[in-house]
C-alpha cells in the first residue's frame, strides 16, 4: 500500500489551514493537561498499571468496532511497534512516575519532549530544526520549570527516570509515526484503534500480574475511566496523529507545552491552588515561549 510520508499541503500553508491544525492538534495535550486532576478526584489510588489498562483497551475496541478496520501486511508490525512506543509502555511509565513525582516535577520533565523530538526528527528525518525553535523549546522548559518547582519538591530517582523514559519513547513514536504515516484509505479513528487496542492488550496480562483486579469500582472511577478513555485518549489521539501528519514534528511537540499550562489552571480551578509571583511569570513566559516556537516553525517551514 501507498504510504503518507508527506505532510499534507495545509502544514505548510499560511493562514486558516495551518491556524486550524494548530489548533486540533493543541486539543489533545490540553484534554492531557486534565490528567493530575482527573488522577486526583476520580480515580482509584496507586493503581498505575490498572489506570493505563483502561485508559488504552475500552476506548481501542470502541474505535475497532465502529471503523471496522484491521492492519495489513507491513502495517501489523509497524502498528505493533507504535502501540508500544505511545501506549503499552508510555502509559504505565507515565502513571508509574506520576504516582512518584509531585506534579510540579512531572511537568517540567514533560516540557523537554520537544527537544527530544528535535532529536529523533534529525536522526530519522533529517530534518533540522531552527535556532529559534530550539530557543523557543529551552524557554519553554525554563518557564515551566519556574512554574511548577519548589523548593520543597521531592526528586525521586525511579519517577525521574521512568518519566524520561516514558518522554524519549513518545518522541520517538511521533517522529515515526511522521516517517511511515498511515496506509492509504485508512481513517484516523482506524489509525488511532489499532494502536490503542494493540497498547491495551499488551497492558492487560501486565496489570494482572503486577496488580490484579480491584475488588470494586466507584462511580467517580467509572467516571475518571470514561472521560480520560473517550475525551483524553480516542479523541485526544486522533488529533494529535492528525497534527503529526500536517504538522512538522517539532511543530507538534511544542504544542505540549500546553499540557502542564492546563494541568496548572486545572489545579488552581478544581483544586483550589495557588500560584506565587513566580509561578505566574513561568506561566506568561511558557505561554510566549509555545506562541515564538510556532511563529518561527511556520517561517522556517514557509522558506524553501
Amino acid at each position: 500500500m501507498a504510504v503518507l510520508t508527506q505532510p499534507r499541503p495545509t502544514a505548510t500553508a499560511p493562514g486558516g489551514g495551518l491556524l486550524r491544525d494548530l489548533a486540533l492538534t493543541a486539543l489533545a495535550p490540553m484534554s492531557w493537561g486534565t490528567t493530575y486532576v482527573v488522577t486526583a478526584t476520580l480515580l482509584p489510588p496507586d493503581r498505575p498499571m490498572l489506570a493505563a489498562a483502561l485508559r488504552a483497551l475500552p476506548a481501542g475496541l470502541v474505535l475497532l468496532a465502529f471503523t471496522r478496520s484491521l492492519p495489513r501486511g507491513i502495517w501489523w508490525p509497524r502498528t505493533l511497534v507504535l502501540a508500544l512506543l505511545n501506549f503499552g509502555a508510555f502509559f504505565p511509565l507515565l502513571f508509574f512516575a506520576a504516582y512518584r513525582l509531585p506534579g510540579g516535577v512531572a511537568s517540567t520533565l514533560g516540557a523537554v519532549q520537544p527537544l527530544a523530538v528535535a532529536f529523533f526528527a534529525y536522526l530519522a528525518l533529517h530534518v533540522r530544526p531552527s535556532g529559534r525553535t530550539l530557543a523557543a523549546a529551552l524557554v519553554g522548559t525554563g518557564g515551566v520549570g519556574l512554574m511548577t518547582l519548589s523548593s520543597e519538591a521531592a526528586i525521586d530517582p525511579l519517577g525521574v527516570a521512568a518519566m524520561l523514559l516514558a518522554l524519549s519513547l513518545m518522541a520517538l513514536g511521533v517522529v515515526l509515526g511522521k516517517k511511515w504515516g498511515r496506509p492509504e484509505g485508512t481513517s484516523l479513528l482506524a489509525f488511532t484503534g489499532w494502536q490503542l487496542s494493540l497498547g491495551g492488550l499488551i497492558l492487560v496480562p501486565l496489570t494482572l500480574a503486577t496488580e490484579g483486579l480491584p475488588p470494586a469500582l466507584t462511580g467517580e472511577n467509572i467516571l475518571g475511566f470514561t472521560f480520560m478513555g473517550s475525551v483524553g485518549t480516542a479523541l485526544a489521539y486522533a488529533l494529535w496523529f492528525r497534527g503529526i501528519e500536517r504538522l512538522p514534528a517539532t511543530s507538534v511537540s511544542l504544542l505540549g507545552l500546553t499540557n502542564p499550562l492546563v494541568a496548572t489552571t486545572a489545579g488552581l480551578v478544581v483544586l483550589n491552588e495557588t500560584l506565587t509571583t513566580g509561578q505566574m511569570i513561568g506561566f506568561v513566559i511558557a505561554f510566549g515561549a509555545l506562541i515564538a516556537g510556532q511563529r518561527a516553525q511556520a517561517r522556517a517551514t514557509a522558506t524553501p
